[in-house]
């Protein structure tokens, strides 16, 4: 009996399932500490791994703290996709709410990919920087798509800029809400809708 609860505790994992595990780690490590105090090791003693088999996986901790960010941006962009042909400031809120839902349950990884960019290493810096353009191509893409707004996109060239300060206001804004700032959810929310909303308005 115990024999087989303890066969069962040490299933291997899949390789999906173990990159999952170790990319879980890291995005813990990445938001609790800057990228250079993080060692390697840290991620394989808590993985309970040897180093060979995560440098297996990941060669460089530049590429195990790529995959991290990318991990991150992946999940952003899904959970946040515009549905086509709605306008934009009717799906505002539930986009939102559903993004603020992710920062609550995916803490580390929503600070580890922003921490990202205080990174002294300028490669890391990119794959932050690559990543935070795919989010700002989103919303553009969006806002072009949108019914009411898109007539007039293509002659308001500060929309662009507009973005970008949005991204960087909401997530100043959600960062310190992480860190115990005493709102809830949804005034977070109207927040920061109400802000993408004064600047993409006419």
């Amino acid at each position: 009996m115990t024999g087989k609860r303890g066969e069962r505790a040490r299933r291997r994992l899949s390789t999906g399932e173990r990159r999952e595990q170790l990319l879980s780690v890291g995005a813990r490590l990445f938001s609790e500490s800057p990228y250079d105090d993080v060692w390697i090791e840290q991620v394989a003693e808590i993985a309970g791994v040897s180093r060979g088999l995560l440098y297996h996986y990941f060669p460089t901790k530049r590429d195990f703290f790529a995959a991290v960010v990318e991990r991150e941006s992946g999940r952003m962009l899904r959970m946040t996709a515009a549905v086509p042909g709605v306008p934009v400031r009717e799906q505002l809120g539930a986009g939102l709410d559903t993004f603020l839902g992710y920062v609550q349950e995916h803490a580390h990884g929503f600070r580890a990919f922003h921490r990202a960019d205080a990174a002294g290493d300028q490669a890391v810096r990119r794959v932050y920087q690559q990543a935070l353009a795919a989010q700002e191509r989103q919303i553009l893409q969006a806002l072009a798509a949108d019914p009411e707004l898109g007539r007039s996109f293509e002659d308001r060239p500060e929309l662009r800029v507009a973005v970008r300060g949005w991204l960087a206001f909401t997530t100043a804004v959600c960062l310190e809400w992480l860190r115990g700032a005493e709102l809830t959810r949804e005034q977070v929310r109207d927040l920061c809708a109400r802000a993408l909303l004064g600047a993409i308005t006419p």
